[in-house]
């Protein structure tokens, strides 16, 4: 008993010193970051009235309320037209409704995307608004135009909000008759603008997506997920689960509605405050495989506390910043447990060749070649 009582009080002092640790990195942030805390986009888009109030194909599912599964199969009972008027009237909803066809959804945002573009070249010209305000809507217009004339060049838009900083998934390759799927969930400092930015490209979700969908040669596909509201810099909402928490059933509900529309249940690849949001829509989401890199935490403990069927796998580079933050969670300051110890108990993926906090999918590496093993299925 002395030997396990003595054990147990350095386990409490060692976290007691990280617990202080990871309140100073906050601490020391908290001024900068304090202007940048972030509230979430939760709750049915823009619209959804008017499509509740819709009745002319009978009551349609409630974007609030309704399973994925349900949606999927209202649909299957739509003819053509029948699709094509509820995506003329309802653009934004059907864009952002889980369950719905993919092909259907890419042609609703493609409308969203237009009306938002033209709003804000509206906003942009308006004399009321400040100079600022104009340049804001300037940059939203471009930032939709870009995503919308895309679309006939092969860019396929399976989500788009554009509530707050904006939201927005993209599909590379062919989901609809894809035989392994994979989502790519990023971290922090992500967004409308910031989806597909040129600078730090594996960094970001597209280009996390179009590394991975590559290095499988195309024989998947894998849908680049923004879809939902991410911390901005390191402050309170980066140490804490609250926009996690927030972001995890929009996750799963996502993924719950891929399937739901036909497609395999995909391998989740989470990166960063990413993996934070798949640990906690882990129990929900209906993954094949759930793959974290440069993992802050899970908020778990261990695999098993997961409550997931599916495969967890963790890596982290030697240079990784993230391997410098403490793994605790006292009083919601931090994420738990580090997932790539091996006594977390997920299985490990190689990362010798990954550099840095953003390097995993970069092309060359052993991570996505891993990577690519486990989106095709062949990984043991």
């Amino acid at each position: 008993m002395g030997l396990r009582a003595g054990i147990w009080k350095r386990r409490g002092r060692r976290t007691v010193v990280a617990a202080a640790l990871a309140a100073c990195v906050v601490a020391g942030t908290t001024g900068l970051a304090a202007g940048e805390e972030q509230r979430a986009v939760t709750g049915p888009v823009p619209g959804t009235g008017a499509w509740r109030a819709d009745r002319g194909l009978g009551p349609l599912p409630d974007p609030a309320t309704a399973t994925p599964g349900r949606v999927a199969a209202f649909f299957a009972r739509l003819g053509p037209e029948q699709r094509r008027a509820l995506v003329r009237r309802h653009p934004l909803v059907v864009g952002n409704l889980d369950g719905v066809p993919a092909p259907v959804r890419y042609e609703a945002n493609a409308l969203a995307l237009a009306e938002e573009r033209d709003r804000q070249r509206a906003r942009a010209e308006d004399p009321s608004l400040t100079e600022r305000e104009r340049r804001t809507a300037r940059a939203r217009a471009d930032r939709c135009a870009r995503l919308l004339g895309g679309q006939k060049g092969g860019r396929q838009i399976i989500a788009f909000d554009p509530r707050g900083r904006g939201q927005v998934a993209e599909v590379h390759g062919d989901l609809t008759h894809a035989g392994h799927v994979s989502v790519v969930v990023p971290g922090s400092d992500i967004d409308l603008d910031t989806f597909d930015r040129a600078g730090d490209r594996y960094g970001t979700p597209t280009g996390m997506a179009r590394s991975l969908y590559a290095a499988t040669g195309g024989r998947t596909a894998v849908v680049a997920w923004a879809g939902y509201t991410t911390p901005v810099g390191l402050g309170p909402d980066a140490a804490t689960g609250r926009l996690a928490e927030a972001g995890a059933p929009r996750l799963a509900r996502f993924v719950r509605g891929l399937v739901a529309a036909g497609a395999p249940r995909p391998a989740v690849f989470c990166h960063s405050y990413g993996s934070v949001v798949c640990g906690l829509a882990a129990a929900q989401m209906p993954a094949v495989d759930i793959v974290v890199a440069g993992s802050p935490g899970l908020r778990a403990d261990g695999v098993e506390d997961l409550r997931t069927t599916a495969r967890v796998w963790a890596t982290r580079s030697a240079d990784d910043w993230i391997g410098r933050v403490p793994h605790v969670e006292v009083l919601g300051l931090g994420h738990g447990a580090d997932p790539a110890d091996p006594a977390f108990g997920a299985r490990h993926v190689p990362a010798e060749r990954a550099g840095g906090h953003t390097g995993y999918f970069a092309p060359g590496t052993d991570s996505l070649r891993a990577f690519a093993r486990i989106a095709l299925g062949a990984a043991a």
